[in-house]
């Protein structure tokens, strides 16, 4: 399976796990919740989605009235079709969940990681987390490094957009410092004593989220590519 086949599995497993959907609903979901996925079309979606179900991770249901399923029937149109995860679709998502290895920390892996991380334990989280700003720091270093030895040979605007693109992931850097702070903070608090003001951010974390209070309009949406 390849790596983007891989991507989209989870994201439509991850997606059926909060609701049964047709096609449109999955397709339309997986455009506008998870914006890397804005290029797919159904000629790529319903393989995926055949898979899952002959992997035994979904299970297809006609639609929930009868009523549009006659009609459709009458019409000589095909009644649509809803996919539903199943028990064994549900264990495997989690183990997907629970996997913090290099491949996501990578650009299109770690945003469809990111978009379910209200779904994911906080030390795996932390991991991921953790693992994409090693990868992202790495990335800055070798763009530092190679901007140094061509400075001289580029013009103004190849010189313009390697700072640009060295800025992106600054940006993301610094992101994904003030998430870990924040993870390690709801961490921090659940483990001492829950009085006072520790109770109100437990409270506005929320069990399995840990997203900074207050946020930044400058900060990189986590679905946007940064440079390569």
């Amino acid at each position: 399976m390849s790596r983007r086949s891989g991507i989209l599995e989870f994201a439509v497993l991850g997606l059926l796990r909060e609701a049964p959907m047709h096609g449109y609903e999955l397709r339309k979901r997986l455009n506008t919740s998870l914006g890397i996925f804005r290029a797919f079309s159904y000629g790529t979606l319903y393989p995926c989605l055949k898979t899952l179900v002959a992997n035994g991770w979904l299970i297809e249901e006609p639609g929930s009235a009868p009523e549009d399923a006659l009609a459709a029937s009458l019409a000589g149109r095909r009644a649509k079709i809803v996919y539903r995860l199943t028990a064994e679709g549900k264990e495997h998502f989690e183990e997907l969940l629970s996997h913090t290895g290099p491949d996501t920390w990578e650009d299109e892996h770690f945003a469809a990681r990111f978009a379910f991380f209200g779904q994911t334990e906080r030390e795996v989280r932390m991991r991921v987390l953790e693992g994409r700003r090693s990868r992202l720091e790495e990335r800055l270093e070798k763009m530092r490094a190679s901007l140094a030895r061509t400075r001289e040979r580029l013009d103004d605007y190849t010189l313009e957009l390697q700072r640009h693109g060295m800025e992106s992931v600054e940006r993301e850097v610094r992101w994904l410092n003030e998430l870990i702070e924040s993870e390690r903070a709801g961490r921090d608090q659940r483990s001492g004593p829950a009085t006072g003001s520790a109770q109100q951010d437990h409270h506005t974390s929320g069990e399995t989220g840990g997203l900074p209070r207050h946020r930044d309009s400058t900060r990189p949406d986590p679905s946007e590519d940064t440079a390569n």
